[in-house]
């Protein structure tokens, strides 16, 4: 038996047990019943179709790391919503308030996205054993975050919850630059058409799902929904249009639709709410598409080779820049609704730029701390060799190998 297979076995198992073990002890304790709430139901629904089949098929693009890709975000999503809504609740108990399960486990499903997110940075890099760990610190992180935005800062909830994608593209970066780069003669990270195929069906998946994600904890949900579609609609077809522009044969890129049509989604997210004309959210659909697109170039050429990152999924382009775009026209949006009171208009900027940098920079930080002490030998890194390789942790046969 391989030494590396006897770690895998020595400490994978052991690890989620105890997980488990410890999450069913303070279950047990925290979570008495307390009767249904079945119009939440449809939300929930929605924003875990989203988590399971959304992101599941949208990070299976690697072509021999299909099985690692929809097996390990099934693992890490039921580890991590037992974990959210854990931490969840004694946030709750420290601010003494009280709320139903069922909107908790809503909540917990969508706090799952910053680890999704991040985990596409690191995706076929990272083994399982950090990929717990780190879904566990991440997930702590944020909600500690958005506690200290909702306490300080006096952020609503909706809001807080949408600075989910920009903490876990910033996250993923920060946690993916302590990782060894692999090797620029490698293929074992490039595509095929058959996990483009697969991919773009975890695009279409979380394209249908979105508006209910940005409208489910929203005030105004009939708005929030609406504007999130047309800004997803202008987004993909930006996308359609600036993929045949930039390629050099003229032609679709799957890739380029793949990011770009969620990068709307993304970018309204934050005024989702506010929004009162449609236009408004088409032009930030436009604007994040153009972002995702030419961001993907830009980061490629110019900004990964000096800092030495590597991004597998593109998570920055594909939600950190849009989400910056998103949390900057909430500013703009915020001080020409606001123009006629100025002496409370500073205030309220600084409160939403404040929530900005308190989230970018916890990410960054964390992200980097987490990322050095989850590369010490002590947790079984993957060798560079054996990056992007299905047949590392699972059981494969050997002539499927490039599938």
């Amino acid at each position: 038996m391989p030494s590396s297979y006897r770690n895998f076995r020595n400490s994978v198992p052991w690890l989620i047990l105890s997980l488990e073990a410890v999450f069913i002890v303070l279950f047990n304790v925290l979570f008495p019943y307390d009767g249904e709430l079945m119009k939440s139901y449809p939300a929930f629904q929605d924003v875990n179709h989203m988590m399971i089949f959304g992101f599941g098929f949208f990070l299976m693009f690697l072509k021999r790391y299909g099985f690692s890709t929809t097996g390990f975000n099934l693992l890490l999503m039921v580890l991590g919503v037992q974990c959210s809504m854990l931490i969840d609740t004694f946030i709750l108990l420290l601010q003494e308030k009280s709320q139903h399960h069922l909107e908790r486990l809503i909540e917990a499903a969508m706090s799952m996205t910053a680890v999704v997110i991040s985990t596409g940075a690191v995706l076929g890099k990272a083994n399982p054993v950090q990929l717990i760990l780190m879904t566990v610190l991440e997930l702590i992180v944020f909600r500690m975050t958005r506690w200290m935005n909702d306490t300080f800062l006096q952020v609503t909830d909706n809001i807080s919850m949408m600075h989910v994608h920009l903490f876990g593209a910033y996250f993923g970066l920060a946690f993916s630059s302590c990782f060894s780069e692999p090797s620029p003669r490698t293929d074992k990270n490039a595509r095929t058409p058959k996990s483009d195929l697969l991919s773009m069906l975890g695009t279409l998946f979380l394209w249908v799902f979105w508006p209910s994600f940005n409208s489910v904890l929203s005030d105004s949900k009939w708005r929030a929904i609406y504007n999130t579609y047309f800004g997803l609609a202008v987004s993909a077809v930006t996308a359609f249009a600036l993929s045949v522009l930039t390629t050099k044969d003229g032609k679709f890129r799957m890739s380029h639709i793949h990011s770009a049509a969620l990068a709307g989604g993304v970018a309204v997210g934050y005024a989702a709410h506010s929004i009162k004309y449609p236009w408004i959210a088409m032009v930030l659909g436009l604007l994040a598409s153009v972002i995702a697109i030419l961001g993907s170039y830009c980061s490629q050429r110019c900004l990964n080779p000096p800092l030495k990152l590597h991004d597998t999924s593109g998570v920055h382009f594909t939600f950190g820049m849009p989400a910056v775009l998103g949390a900057l026209a909430q500013v703009i949006l915020l001080i020409i609704k606001n123009w006629n009171n100025l002496p409370s208009l500073g205030y309220l900027v600084m409160i939403q730029v404040g929530a900005f940098c308190l989230t970018i920079s916890v990410a960054l930080i964390t992200g980097l701390i987490a990322g050095l002490i989850l590369n010490l030998r002590l947790f079984k890194t993957t060798p560079v060799s054996k990056y992007f390789e299905d047949q590392f942790y699972w059981e494969f046969p050997h002539l499927a190998v490039g599938f």
